[in-house]
């Protein structure tokens, strides 16, 4: 077979792969909603929709494990289908100098937003917010997951409020038994 054939070959099956596994990889970009930096605001409009949760994703430019989360996983487009569904999705830069007003109305950056008011020390870190703005117990992931599946199991998690009975790390291990 000559070289030419070998990759037009390898083109097709990687097609068929990628519509076989969901589709075509979106632009990670899409996985977020748009914020002016009010998250109270954010807050009435994820009521208004009808939404479950808020979905931060706490993150830096230089992170790794970020840009491995954005590339994979958050670009799926049935991640993003899925968590479009039943969250508003935000990003906090955790080194931004960024004015935000967070859920209980008070102006601060998003560093202190991160650091401060909600102790992030390593990114990513996914944190799932109630409609009042407090933290979701349980419902919080540092680092990157294995791939989708293992993701969309965190937004389940938070959906079917399994965060209610036990925690992430259990549902997960129910989750694997059952496969």
């Amino acid at each position: 077979m000559r070289p030419v054939q070998r990759f037009g070959l390898g083109l097709v099956l990687s097609l068929v792969m990628l519509v076989v596994q969901g589709g075509v990889p979106r632009d990670p970009g899409n996985f977020f909603d748009q914020t002016l930096g009010d998250f109270r605001e954010e807050l009435e409009t994820a009521r208004q929709s009808g939404k479950k949760a808020v979905l931060i994703m706490f993150e830096m430019d230089e992170c790794p494990f970020c840009h491995r989360m954005k590339q994979t996983v958050l670009n799926q487009p049935e991640i993003q289908d899925y968590f479009k569904q039943h969250f508003l999705v935000l990003s906090v830069d955790i080194e931004g100098d960024v004015e935000i007003t967070d859920f209980k109305g008070d102006v601060t950056t998003e560093k202190d937003f991160a650091f401060k008011g909600n102790r992030v020390r390593a990114t990513p870190v996914f944190a799932f917010f109630d409609l009042n703005g407090d933290p979701i117990k349980g419902a919080r992931y540092t680092g990157a997951t294995k791939g989708p599946e293992e993701f969309r199991w965190f937004g389940e998690y938070v959906v079917d409020e399994v965060f209610r009975e036990m925690s992430f790390t259990r549902y997960k291990r129910a989750r694997l038994q059952t496969q």
